[in-house]
């Protein structure tokens, strides 16, 4: 039954083994397919559980978005009622806004107007202003040109410095205290005389002042004509420098110093500026230079010399007051001691006096206290005890 059927190396394959070789591998075959077949149920079974979960992973997110869509929808339907209660509400506030701003751009314009109406009666008034200025200014003008024809003519001039001079002294000083025209032992008239407290020696003001020199030195306009100028300008200037010195300078009748009105404070100025040599022959011949502002402060000066005077002049009547008023009570004094001891002298008499009537008192309510038996006549056995407050009484 063994047939060889081939030969395999050093063996010899029969059909038995061939036959048992097929048997295994239909067997093998078999359990391969069987191996197969359960693993493609298993897999379909997995499959089937996959879908399965999945299925109910699909409806539960469908559940899921359906609720987020509920949820999405009352949410929109909220935001909406939210939107319309927020857009009633802006347009209301968007309403009030507008009134409000409307009301304001009214008040503004109002204020605008009123403001504007206020600005132009302002400006009317200014206008009437600058009309009353430019007035006033053709006025002024007039007087300038009557001042440079007043001060162009020499003898209207001096009356013109005069006339400062004494509105300053006038304005500054007591009537007492300056005189106007005063004149001199000599015969010479100042213009001015002031008096210092405690001193009858007045200090004599002269208000005269050549100011054509001083005119043509501002106006040349060549250096010649300047140094023409300054030549004429120092002549004059030290020739009534010398004058004033020789009319006002009395020694014994009048101070030792003298003043020479300049009534513009530019002339003064420029002669400072320009003619320090002027300045200091002025101050050698004793003469002072002033403008109207150093006239004042000279007033000013004099004034405070008048009040210290006064000053001490009260001073000495308060202390001649004080003195008395001390005497006086120096006097009362002595008169209050005497008053006093007359005082301690009295009080001793009403002592004295108050002691006696002390006693008299008690004499008396020991003479009430004695007692006497009607028709009793006292026996020797009674007398001491009737005898001692007598006794007693007396003393």
């Amino acid at each position: 039954m063994d047939q060889p059927v081939f030969l395999l190396g050093n063996h010899l394959v029969t059909t038995g083994e061939v036959a048992f070789a097929a048997a295994g591998l239909a067997f093998l075959l078999l359990f391969s397919l069987l191996a197969s077949a359960r693993r493609n149920a298993r897999q379909r079974l997995d499959e089937a559980d996959e879908q399965a979960r999945r299925a109910e992973d699909l409806e539960a997110r469908l559940v899921q978005l359906a609720r987020i869509q509920a949820e999405t929808a009352g949410r929109v339907q909220s935001m909406t009622e939210i939107l319309a209660q927020r857009q009633g509400e802006l347009a209301r506030a968007v309403a009030e806004r507008l009134d409000a701003s409307t009301f304001r751009m009214g008040e503004s314009l109002a204020r605008a107007s009123e403001a504007t109406h206020e600005n132009l009666n302002r400006l009317n008034e200014r206008l009437a202003l600058v009309d009353q200025a430019r007035q006033s200014l053709g006025e002024l003008s007039g007087q300038v040109m009557s001042l440079r024809e007043t001060l162009a003519n020499k003898q209207a001039r001096g009356a013109f410095g005069e006339g400062r001079l004494q509105a300053i002294v006038a304005d500054g000083l007591p009537r007492d205290s300056f005189a106007f025209q005063h004149t001199l032992s000599t015969g010479r008239r100042g213009d001015c005389a002031i008096f210092l407290p405690g001193d009858r020696r007045p200090l004599l003001v002269d208000s005269k002042f050549p100011l054509e020199a001083i005119t043509a030195f501002r106006e040349a306009g060549t250096p010649e004509l300047r140094r023409q100028a300054e030549t004429r300008l120092k002549q004059d200037v030290g020739r009534h420098i010398a004058d004033i010195a020789e009319r006002y300078l009395v020694p014994g009748e009048t101070q030792d110093v003298a003043l020479m009105f300049v009534p513009s404070e530019s002339v003064y100025a420029d002669l400072h500026e320009h003619f320090d040599d002027i300045i200091q022959r002025a101050f050698r011949a004793r003469v002072i230079l002033v403008s109207p502002s150093l006239l004042m402060l000279a007033i000013q000066v004099v004034q405070a010399i008048a009040k210290d005077a006064r000053m001490r002049e009260q001073a000495d009547r308060i202390r001649a007051e004080c003195g008395a008023l001390v005497a006086d009570v120096v006097r009362l004094r002595d008169r209050m001691g005497n008053l006093q001891k007359h005082f301690g002298q009295a009080g001793e008499d009403i002592a004295q006096a108050l002691v006696s009537a002390d006693k008299i008192a008690r004499r008396g309510s020991r003479i009430e206290q004695l007692e006497f038996e009607a028709g009793a006549t006292p026996g020797p056995a009674d007398m001491p005890e009737r005898t001692a407050p007598l006794s007693q009484a007396g003393e």
